[in-house]
């Protein structure tokens, strides 16, 4: 069978052919693969930057994505850390880690859209509750996964929803999304802005972390008219670096509960409980969803290729 293979952690993956796979455990079944989408940590896992990597080569990547089992019924599907992924003809899955999908569902959009909006969906319906009418900052709104944690925000029952980006263009478009106001980082006020319009958020959903969250504690810290609320900052993303400097007066002076929602902070018998009811939600439309499907046998030149704002990349083999 053919699938994308990495021999190089500084080099793209190539189209190559490979051995057939088997299934081998109690759970396990092989399907052929429809889409899998292109995701920031599928690229940090074949770069073997991903805090879960090893530096096991060759790797096929790809950490999710839309199967067919043999007896045709559509399944998404979440991989373990393996160096058998999903950027193939046939992947095993473990029925464990699996949701069964509608025959009609849009393979292309639930490959595209399950693993970013499952950051923020996970995020708000396991590492805390959240509250109607509660007012949520989206850190890093301009991402993809940025983009979708705003509808998911609002959809969840958010009363007021803030988001802030750099992207001017995609601010812009946040309104749309169900953003209350959008805030540039780029100006020079910029955090200014943002402790005077944020102050009083009940959660932060942050895909930055690095200065920008360096300054966003202490803008909303600052200015947090009652600092004995709780503020949720739940860590999803570090784009804009691993590390922060967090005086602890930050975290004396403020009820400021930091915590990470990802793989390990959440068991994966809780993140698969959390799949069929985004995959429905998906498959209702309730979601904005921009797929470029790309033939498999491309992954070379598109897996560095930029993409249009927005979009992501779904490999179809």
């Amino acid at each position: 069978m053919h699938a994308a293979v990495v021999r190089s952690f500084d080099r793209p993956p190539r189209y190559e052919t490979v051995d057939p796979l088997e299934a081998g455990g109690e759970h396990e079944l092989v399907v052929d693969v429809l889409a899998a989408g292109l995701h920031p940590r599928v690229r940090s896992s074949a770069n073997g930057s991903h805090y879960t990597s090893g530096d096991e080569l060759p790797l096929i990547p790809g950490i999710d994505g839309v199967g067919r089992t043999l007896e045709g019924d559509l399944l998404y599907f979440v991989l373990p850390d393996t160096t058998r992924g999903a950027m193939a003809e046939q992947t095993v899955v473990d029925r464990r880690r699996s949701v069964p999908l509608p025959a009609d569902c849009d393979v292309v959009a639930t490959a595209a859209a399950m693993n970013p909006a499952m950051s923020s969906w996970i995020a708000l319906r396991t590492r805390i509750a959240i509250e109607p009418g509660q007012r949520v900052l989206v850190l890093g709104a301009t991402g993809n996964a940025g983009r979708m944690a705003v509808e998911i925000a609002r959809h969840l029952g958010a009363g007021h929803v803030i988001g802030a980006g750099r992207d001017a263009a995609r601010l812009a478009a946040l309104g749309d999304l169900g953003a209350d106001v959008s805030i540039s980082l780029a100006r020079e006020d910029a955090y200014d802005a943002l402790g005077q319009a944020a102050a009083d958020v009940d959660v932060v959903i942050d895909y930055l972390w690095g200065t920008p969250a360096e300054r966003a504690i202490r803008a909303l810290v600052t200015r947090r008219h009652d600092r004995s609320r709780p503020l949720d900052w739940i860590q999803v993303g570090s784009v804009a670096g691993t590390e922060i400097m967090l005086p602890s007066a930050a975290l004396r002076a403020a009820n400021v509960r930091i915590m990470g929602s990802g793989q390990g902070s959440v068991a994966t018998a809780e993140i698969v409980a959390q799949l069929p009811a985004l995959a429905a939600e998906i498959t209702a439309g309730t979601l904005t969803i921009d797929a470029a499907p790309v033939p498999l046998s491309q992954v070379e030149t598109a897996w560095n290729a930029a993409a249009e704002p927005g979009q992501r990349i779904v490999f179809t083999p």
